[in-house]
């Protein structure tokens, strides 16, 4: 009687009726494993009101089909369930709702589980910072104009060069300028430094030409017909060395030296004393006796 009642009552064991919706399937599995939907939130990542909205199907209070598809996958992972079977349950669900009125995208949202954390984003976000903040002084340092003191200088630079006139040269010095001695007639000279080195020693020929060595220390020259002699520096003709046959001897004849002795305009008067060197008279001829009339002293003696 008692299991009449029983039966008839419908209060005794029935058998569990198996979830048939995605979001069932995930309930079952969850408490399945006695978990709470805030360790499913933990696992996955994924807001607790998004969870709820899974397990209640309940798929338009989610931003889309790809994340409800995305979310759901998730959620079963966590629980060991197939992913698969649960995301095309998922399909066929919302494609009955009336999210199913909407294009289906086919993308799905990156699993919410491989989304770096904050403090990676952070860290991320400073090393961009870091990198742009280094490029912009970089190139304001490369590309920031020049300042007035700069220009300034630069202008300095170029001014003696901006200062000669167009189409001459810079003067050359005059050490850089190269001593030739042209013999206008054969003469005996000797040219040697301070050391006592001799750079031309002998008789030069008429229209023969010696240039002085321009490593050559103090040279000087010792000659005893100076007028024989046409000295150039730099392809200028310079003053004579001394007057006609009076020897000279000391004479400095480096280019500075010569051009302080001026262009050759005239010739100095005999006995004129050199500007620097020494002139040695020529010695005095003495005078011849006549010889005596041998006729006259014959007929003197007679």
């Amino acid at each position: 009687m008692a299991d009449e009642i029983n039966v008839d009552t419908g209060t005794g064991s029935a058998p569990e009726m198996q979830p048939n919706t995605p979001g069932g399937k995930l309930r079952a599995g969850r408490e399945a494993l006695g978990l709470s939907l805030p360790d499913i939130a933990t696992r996955t990542r994924i807001a607790q009101r998004q969870l709820e909205a899974i397990e209640r199907d309940d798929y338009t209070a989610l931003p889309g089909i790809p994340y409800a598809v995305g979310f759901a996958r998730a959620y079963a992972r966590a629980i060991d369930m197939d992913d698969v079977a649960i995301a095309a349950d998922v399909r066929r669900a919302v494609h009955d709702s009336d999210m199913g009125a909407n294009r289906y995208e086919a993308f799905e949202p990156v699993d919410p589980a491989r989304v770096p954390s904050r403090a990676l984003a952070w860290t991320a976000a400073v090393i961009v910072v870091v990198l742009i903040a280094g490029f912009t002084i970089w190139r304001t340092q490369m590309f920031t104009a020049p300042t007035s003191t700069e220009i300034a200088a630069q202008q300095g630079d170029a001014a003696p060069v901006a200062a000669r006139p167009a189409g001459t040269t810079a003067p050359v010095p005059p050490a850089a300028q190269p001593v030739v001695f042209t013999a206008v007639d054969d003469v005996w000279l000797r040219i040697y430094d301070e050391a006592g080195e001799r750079l031309k020693d002998g008789l030069m020929k008429k229209g023969e030409t010696f240039a002085l060595p321009t490593t050559a220390r103090n040279p000087m020259i010792l000659t005893g017909r100076p007028q024989a002699l046409s000295v150039t520096v730099g392809g200028k003709a310079v003053a004579p060395l001394g007057a006609p046959d009076r020897t000279i001897a000391d004479v400095p004849v480096n280019a500075e030296a010569l051009l302080a002795r001026g262009a050759a305009t005239a010739t100095p008067a005999p006995g004129s004393p050199s500007l620097t060197g020494t002139v040695i008279p020529q010695a005095a001829t003495p005078p011849v006796a006549p010889s005596p009339n041998p006729a006259a002293s014959a007929t003197g003696a007679n």
